[in-house]
């Protein structure tokens, strides 16, 4: 475990950057500033060491970051229509900062979410684990939520190469809460390499079609037949071009797929993503009921990257047939999703 100075914000507050290795070689490295991923090193199958997520070389890149890279967002990741809401009778209006076709939408917590917050990071270890734990009071009224937000983020690195994402949240009121890891990665570990490549598997049988402003139409729609079928492994490149309202919509895949068997609190396998010329696999596993599959479309170096982001469902607080997304004061908000390591 290292610390050190990552960089100081306009304000003249000091972030610093967490460093943490496994008895593997894996190496992870933690900033306060957004409670980001900024590198996760692994393997590949010869042993050879390299950076599979995407992210900046400069602390006021990481400041800026349009695209999320590594963020911890929140407090409710992905969309909200309109930047709208109702809760309880009361009306809620929250920033509009992103606009897909024209449309605007609520999009990872609002101008300034949690991905753009100082957290407190102190470390924490526990048998064949390294971790650490990020705090953040997000107070009544930010970004136009309701109630007193304590938000609890741990990042654990294990000896069985898992990187461990696991939050926990509580409120004094009624609010909407869906706190995300939104890192992008690349398992060549070249990232100018696309990502068309990578196979990928899905443990989804539906998918939510969205609007042309891609907030979800409220639908499940089966992955049978069609290009959004990923329930065996699939080479992302393979049907991404297809002549697909979805992805004509969306520009490539940037979509919810619902996890099947789901229950509520029980962790699941949602993605194994494989990379074949490095042998990196990366199996993703977690309690939450959907995953947001973004094959990077609008950054710089488009499909330099792919996000799998486990989640409660886009526009959850505007959908009352979706999983709830309300936390209420004497409940606890829990978050988990491992990302496990191998290769083949």
């Amino acid at each position: 475990m290292e610390t050190t100075p990552f960089g100081t914000t306009p304000d003249g507050r000091g972030v610093r950057l967490f460093t943490i290795r496994n008895k593997q070689g894996l190496e992870l490295k933690l900033s306060e500033y957004g409670a980001i991923v900024t590198s996760l090193r692994v393997p590949d199958r010869d042993g050879k060491i390299g950076n599979i997520t995407l992210g900046f070389s400069d602390f006021q890149s990481w400041m800026e970051n349009p695209s999320y890279f590594g963020a911890t967002v929140g407090r409710y990741g992905n969309r909200i229509a309109d930047g709208k809401f109702t809760l309880n009778g009361a009306d809620y209006e929250l920033a509009n900062n992103n606009e897909p076709h024209g449309f605007p939408s609520h999009l990872h917590g609002g101008i300034k979410g949690f991905d753009q917050k100082i957290w407190n990071g102190q470390p924490v270890i526990r048998p064949n684990a390294t971790g650490i734990c990020f705090t953040y009071y997000s107070d009544d009224g930010e970004e136009g939520y309701p109630g007193n937000l304590t938000a609890k983020v741990t990042y654990w690195l294990t000896n069985s190469n898992e990187m461990e994402f696991r939050v926990e949240a509580t409120t004094d009121a009624p609010t909407p809460v869906n706190i995300i890891n939104h890192t992008y990665w690349n398992l060549t570990g070249n990232p100018k390499q696309d990502i068309l490549g990578h196979e990928l598997q899905l443990m989804a049988d539906t998918f939510l079609p969205t609007t042309p402003g891609l907030i979800p139409t409220g639908d499940e729609a089966p992955v049978t037949g069609t290009p959004m079928d990923f329930t065996r492994a699939t080479k992302i490149g393979e049907q991404i071009e297809q002549d697909f309202e979805p992805l004509k919509i969306a520009g490539g895949y940037d979509h919810c797929w619902v996890i099947r068997d789901d229950h509520g609190k029980e962790l699941r396998t949602a993605a194994i993503l494989y990379e074949p010329v490095s042998g990196r696999v990366m199996q993703v596993v977690t309690d939450q009921p959907g995953i947001q599959f973004y094959t990077g479309n609008f950054l710089e170096d488009e499909r330099t990257a792919l996000c799998l982001e486990t989640q409660k469902f886009p526009d959850s607080p505007n959908q009352p047939q979706f999983p709830d997304c309300i936390l209420k004061p004497g409940e606890t908000y829990r978050h988990s999703c491992l990302f496990r390591f191998s290769t083949r």
